[in-house]
């Protein structure tokens, strides 16, 4: 398909990259209300409805491939980009199509089982391969703009140059840069002119804002090739531009949380969660479409520290169960347009069907994706479950642990360190996950393994585990002997999320949570005697955490002995592939427990 966009982007001679857009095709004629203006002529007036959505993470229907059924919560919400359609469809209806915007604040194309296929069963990087389901429903729903999010990196920088050629919408990173010339990667903004009847024509400018963490998470894609500098400073230097070069309205899309903080200890030289510092501190912006904290925010005002004026922010639930609407009313005055007032709110996806041309559009992908991960690939002899694996040795994260070990050694065997003890590290990502007795299929262990995340070995001394140990073992809330135990207090303490609480096997130790965090460690034994501090181990750990994610001491630093592309998930299929059959016996062991005071809390 043509992408006339293309015409306004120079490219990087290291990274392919687009370095500027200055365009954005002029909307139809729109029509202006008129009042009493100061003067008592009538001031001309006109509205803009800018939606938004976030972190779709690859949902396009209401489907949950790990369960191959209809997706269904509690609170009775809806997915998936064919709800939003219709409400995008209804708001243009409401509000006439060219007084509207439709952007998104990133993490678009990973997530599910549909996303992941068209980036390595079919990907859409092969010659005459597919166009991504992404950006076919994107395209067809009619997005204007949208930022770039972490996620957009986890299958490198091909893949995602790939999926952008597929748009026909930028994607946009204003601190994204081009690790060589330090020049914009990506778009930085976007911009486009709404003609008004009897009034010079409204522009409005969306800057694109992603997350400095792709740095650390994404390393092996993105070091040496782009950088990732802070929001707030690439927000000052933009902003002023878009303004100088005419923007009536600024509007940031940012994969950034709200709350201010780095994610869950990530002890980093930048904060995260940045969209509202960015309100705070930079003059000039009208309003903000918040993403990367999968939280629901309808409308959140931040006084801006310079102006006084406010700033309005909202983020739409992830996965496509809610729409942002920023309604904004402007006046012509003094020659120029001024906003005059920003309200946001939400809508649910729930309260709408699927939107049948998007349904058809994509029903085929849909149909081989389901065939894909409903294949089976082994028999469990008894059911495995994750539903006490956060305070409990559960043999299912063994499983995961047993391939990381088994992979790992098999790739340093006849190297200097294959002789060295091999431990593995694994985090209790789902509190739902099941692999039921019976025959077990590629959806029940993706369910079991939810990241994409690969493979790393790393040299660790018994002193680093110990500390690595310490580190983890900060999840529990502190209980005193003879205090009631409730299992829903007792985890994520220091607002530490499941999928940064780590076993680590091979060893045996007891978690004291009697004791203060940094004390908790006890009884750390490796092949029936106490943890010689000088010992060497290679630590077979994921990606994220290799690279720092989650800030556990030492194993960004440690020396790396081997690597792969080849995800976990993967690995633990072909794992179950070659056994045939799941048997706890062969990969299940007890590695640590839960006491107080010697005592086993369970």
């Amino acid at each position: 398909m043509p992408l006339n966009r293309r015409k306004f982007l120079k490219r990087s001679a290291v990274t392919g990259a687009g370095v500027a857009l200055a365009g954005g095709a002029a909307a139809p004629a729109a029509r202006a209300a008129s009042g009493a203006g100061a003067s008592g002529r009538p001031a001309k007036r006109w509205s803009l409805t800018v939606m938004g959505t976030t972190d779709l993470h690859g949902h396009v229907f209401n489907w949950d491939y790990f369960k191959d059924a209809e997706y269904a919560d509690g609170a009775g919400n809806a997915q998936g980009l064919a709800r939003i359609s219709t409400l995008v469809n209804q708001v243009r209806e409401e509000k006439g199509r060219c007084n509207t915007l439709l952007i998104d604040a990133g993490d678009t194309i990973q997530g599910t089982p549909l996303t992941y296929y068209y980036a390595k069963v079919d990907p859409i990087t092969a010659k005459g391969g597919p166009v991504h389901p992404m950006a076919q429903a994107m395209n067809a729903i009619g997005y204007d703009a949208v930022a770039l999010g972490n996620h957009e990196f986890n299958y490198g920088i091909e893949t995602l140059r790939k999926f952008e050629q597929q748009c026909d919408f930028p994607l946009l990173g204003a601190n994204a840069l081009d690790a060589r010339t330090q020049k914009p990667a990506f778009p930085p903004y976007f911009m486009k002119k709404f003609h008004v009847h009897g009034a010079p024509p409204v522009t409005v400018a969306v800057l694109g804002l992603t997350n400095p963490g792709i740095a650390i998470w994404d390393k092996a894609y993105v070091q040496g090739k782009l950088t990732f500098p802070g929001l707030e400073e690439q927000a000052a230097k933009w902003v002023p531009k878009l303004r100088s070069m005419g923007a009536d309205v600024v509007v940031v899309s940012a994969h950034s949380g709200t709350s201010g903080k780095s994610s869950y200890g990530d002890q980093l030289p930048w904060v995260e969660d940045a969209a509202a510092n960015v309100a705070r501190q930079v003059p000039g912006i009208d309003a903000i479409l918040v993403g990367h904290a999968h939280l629901e925010i309808p409308e959140l005002r931040v006084v801006n520290e310079k102006t006084g004026r406010t700033v309005v922010l909202s983020e739409p639930l992830c996965y496509a169960e809610r729409l942002s609407l920023f309604d904004i009313e402007l006046v012509f005055a003094k020659g120029r347009w001024e906003v005059e007032s920003v309200a946001a709110s939400l809508r649910n996806s729930n309260s709408v069907a699927d939107d049948p041309r998007i349904t058809r559009l994509l029903t085929d992908e849909h149909k081989k994706v389901v065939a894909y991960v409903n294949q089976v690939v082994g028999r469990a002899t008894e059911t495995l479950t994750t539903v006490d694996a956060r305070y409990k040795d559960a043999p299912i994260i063994d499983l995961i642990t047993k391939v990381q070990e088994d992979v790992v050694k098999s790739a340093l065997a006849g190297t200097e360190y294959a002789a060295l003890p091999v431990i593995a590290q694994a985090s209790p990502f789902s509190r739902t996950s099941e692999i039921p007795a019976g025959d077990v299929t590629i959806r029940d262990l993706s369910s079991l393994y939810v990241y994409d995340n690969t493979l790393v070995a790393k040299l660790m001394t018994g002193a680093q585990v110990r500390a690595y140990l310490e580190y983890s073992a900060e999840y529990f809330a502190q209980t005193a002997v003879g205090a009631a135990v409730d299992v829903e207090k007792l985890t994520n303490a220091n607002n530490r999320p499941d999928y940064n609480y780590d076993y680590v096997s091979g060893l045996a130790y007891d978690i004291d949570i009697a004791q203060p965090a940094g004390s908790r460690i006890r009884n750390l034994t490796f092949d029936g005697a106490a943890l010689d501090d000088a010992q060497q181990f290679v630590l077979a750990v994921n990606n994220y955490r290799a690279n720092g994610g989650g800030a556990f001491p030492y194993v960004a630093s440690a020396k790396e002995l081997w690597s792969e592309s080849t995800e976990i998930r993967t690995r633990i299929a072909e794992w179950v592939t070659a056994k045939g059959v799941l048997d706890p016996k062969d990969f299940a062991s007890v590695d640590w427990r839960l006491t107080r005071d010697g005592t086993p809390v369970f």
